[in-house]
């Protein structure tokens, strides 16, 4: 697909969010001790949920210098997987009298009394790439296409492996999901399946664990050392005398630790040669072990991009307007439908990874 230089369509966001700012009476160049003194640029509070994916680390980056080219105070705050790590930093969040709240949730379902906290302060509320659910408290949602992730992965797998050519060989296939507290979840794995389901329906696709409903096959934290021993026992139940010919995996640090099971029992040799293995996030290892050429696909995400429009519904909730969106009919968090706006991923593979040297994501130096 035609893209720009996703560096250059950010600084393009930082200077029109100063300009915004500048038209309101704000100046972003003003240091932190004279924004404290006139209070107008404002504090926002970034909830992220990890540092254990570099994903989470890089979203926290770009959001802190976009706010703080737009002329906020920022105070980022990482809850590293646990719930009560995440309200506690919220609610000190709330008391200091922050302006905005961003927030990845560990547990979407989690949050509704800290999010009553922040209502009732009359502090607004952005739903960063997790959505918030079963609360109204949240005023809109910025995230990518996430159905279209897992359809990305999904026909990826049906491509590879020349399913919609026709024939009648079966090709032997095993799902993983991502955490079962995370809301995205159920929409990568019900994209996938909205490509799949029609060959396993005509048997072109065998799952011969049996594992195919989203509660057999999440992974909590989306941790990759518990999908390395899940793949382990799938391979040691059901694999002694069959190959597996794909992988549907959600995310890099799950492809990788699939990769290493199947490592473990010779795959990777030329006369048993890697699956089709998907992911998401074009995580570096990741990158580094398609150009090797083990997992075969990441899904890339802009994480710059999804920062500048959390920038940009920030300054507009700030400022009395409502959020861009381009979605208001999806994302419904059991309470409301969360205003929302989805960004495009891409699908990256040993065809056309250069494409993130070329936006400036990384450098052929990471990459070597």
């Amino acid at each position: 697909m035609a893209r720009g230089s996703a560096a250059a369509r950010v600084a393009t966001a930082s200077a029109l969010l100063a300009l915004s700012l500048a038209a309101c009476g704000q100046d972003s160049g003003q240091s932190s001790e004279e924004r404290d003194e006139n209070s107008e640029g404002g504090t926002v509070g970034i909830s992220m949920p990890t540092k254990s994916s570099e994903r989470w680390i890089a979203d926290g980056d770009n959001m802190e210098q976009l706010f703080q080219e737009a002329g906020y105070e920022t105070d980022l705050q990482y809850g590293e997987d646990r719930v009560e790590n995440q309200i506690a930093q919220i609610e000190n969040m709330i008391a200091q009298g922050e302006d905005l709240l961003v927030i990845a949730a560990i547990n979407g379902s989690s949050l509704g009394n800290v999010l009553q906290q922040a209502a009732d302060a009359g502090i607004p509320v952005i739903s960063y790439d997790r959505l918030l659910l079963n609360t109204e408290n949240v005023d809109c949602y910025a995230t990518f296409d996430n159905e279209k992730v897992g359809e990305l992965q999904g026909q990826y797998i049906v491509d590879s492996l020349g399913l919609a050519e026709g024939g009648n060989e079966s090709f032997n296939i095993e799902l993983f999901a991502g955490d079962p507290d995370d809301n995205n979840t159920r929409y990568f794995y019900q994209g996938a399946m909205n490509v799949l389901q029609p060959y396993f329906d005509s048997g072109r696709l065998v799952v011969r664990s049996g594992q195919t409903e989203l509660n057999d096959i999440t992974t909590v934290h989306w941790n990759g050392a518990e999908a390395q021993d899940r793949m382990d026992d799938l391979l040691t139940a059901h694999y002694r005398n069959e190959r597996v010919d794909a992988v549907l995996s959600p995310y890099d640090g799950i492809s990788i630790g699939v990769l290493s099971a199947l490592k473990s029992i010779g795959y990777g040799s030329d006369d048993l040669p890697y699956p089709v293995v998907t992911g998401q996030d074009a995580e570096l290892a990741s990158v580094k072990s398609i150009i090797a050429g083990e997992q075969t696909q990441t899904v890339f995400k802009d994480t710059r991009d999804l920062a500048a429009q959390a920038v940009s519904m920030g300054d507009a909730l700030l400022h009395g307007q409502e959020c861009e969106a381009n979605d208001t009919e999806t994302y419904d968090n059991g309470v409301k439908v969360v205003p929302s706006y989805l960004l495009e991923p891409v699908s990256i593979d040993a065809s056309n990874w250069r494409l993130l040297v070329d936006e400036g994501y990384y450098t052929e130096e990471q990459l070597s």
